[in-house]
């Protein structure tokens, strides 16, 4: 028996396509690294290399004067921070905060949403009303209520009927309070585009049948709008609750973190230990601690809000 005719060279192809192939995969390896390497280095430099210093200063205490050599304290300085009273307060205030802050922002911003949706002669200048609190920077919404909160000329203090009392900002009893409404009133206008933009997408032809088997506005909202607007709210809680965490400019212009530490949330907490103690190893473990606390918060969220988000399809 004779064996089938084999053409010169033909062995080799199977070869030489992998050869080929190898070397398409190297260069499009080689220009996705180039093209992501601008963002690793400023992810590097700005993110990855702060974050491992300040894990690294968090093992060393602070001398109490400058210019004297650090001390090696490994996660001896951790604990003792950690379960210090003083951090536990800071830890319940900040927790106090984002209480006040968040369950209300999303509330109210989805409140305006659903009265700006509405389909009504000039209600486009209700909107830009709405949504121009994101414009407005923190010292400037600082100095608005520092204003409205001053105990001779302030008008919220005769609202509250506390016209030669002193200002709320110096009670200790609605220190936070106040800081939480400005707070709040700062992120309305973000939460109030983001509800805006969730409603949106809401699909008129829902809300009419549901209309015309004779559901009300009530049961059409708690029914219809709020399970198609479950991943805005999910998104708008998880954002929320970052910036809550991040807040520092109001409560530096309004408050300093007192009256008797009642608004040392754990931010204020890092800048007063290296601004006022001069304690960088406290300030480290501290931000280390923020950033668990962050960490920590986001993963709840989104693994209790996550299961009750509808995705439409």
């Amino acid at each position: 028996m004779t064996r089938d005719a084999v053409a010169p060279g033909s062995e080799h192809l199977p070869t030489a396509r992998l050869r080929t192939h190898r070397g398409r995969r190297r260069r499009d390896a080689a220009l996705a690294y180039l093209l992501v390497s601008p963002s690793l280095v400023i992810f590097t430099v700005f993110v990855a290399y702060p974050f491992g210093r300040n894990i690294w200063l968090g093992l060393y205490r602070t001398p109490p004067f400058p210019g004297l050599p650090r001390r090696y304290a490994a996660y001896e300085q951790y604990q003792q921070i950690l379960t210090s009273p003083e951090f536990v307060a800071s830890l319940r205030t900040t927790a106090l905060f984002l209480l006040m802050t968040v369950p209300t922002g999303l509330a109210l911003g989805l409140l305006l949403a659903v009265a700006a949706h509405q389909r009504l002669r000039g209600i486009a200048i209700y909107r830009t009303i709405f949504s121009s609190t994101v414009a407005t920077s923190i010292a400037v919404a600082s100095v608005i209520f520092f204003t409205l909160l001053n105990p001779q000329v302030g008008l919220l203090t005769w609202w509250l009927g506390r016209e030669g009392q002193p200002s709320v900002l110096a009670d200790p009893q609605w220190a936070l309070v106040a800081v939480s409404g400005v707070t709040v009133w700062q992120n309305l206008g973000l939460s109030f585009i983001l509800m805006s933009a969730g409603l949106q997408a809401v699909p008129d032809d829902l809300l009419e049948a549901a209309s015309v088997d004779g559901a009300g506005p009530w049961s059409r909202l708690v029914n219809v709008t709020l399970p198609m607007l479950s991943p805005t709210l999910f998104f708008s809680a998880v954002v929320g609750g970052i910036l809550s965490l991040q807040a520092f400019g109001q409560i530096d212009l309004l408050t300093e973190g007192g009256p008797l530490r009642k608004t040392n949330v754990l931010v204020y907490a890092m800048y007063d230990a290296v601004f006022r103690q001069n304690n960088e190893g406290k300030a480290a473990v501290l931000s280390v601690a923020l950033f668990g606390l962050t960490l920590l918060l986001t993963l709840v969220q989104i693994r209790l809000l996550e299961r009750r988000v509808t995705y439409e399809r």
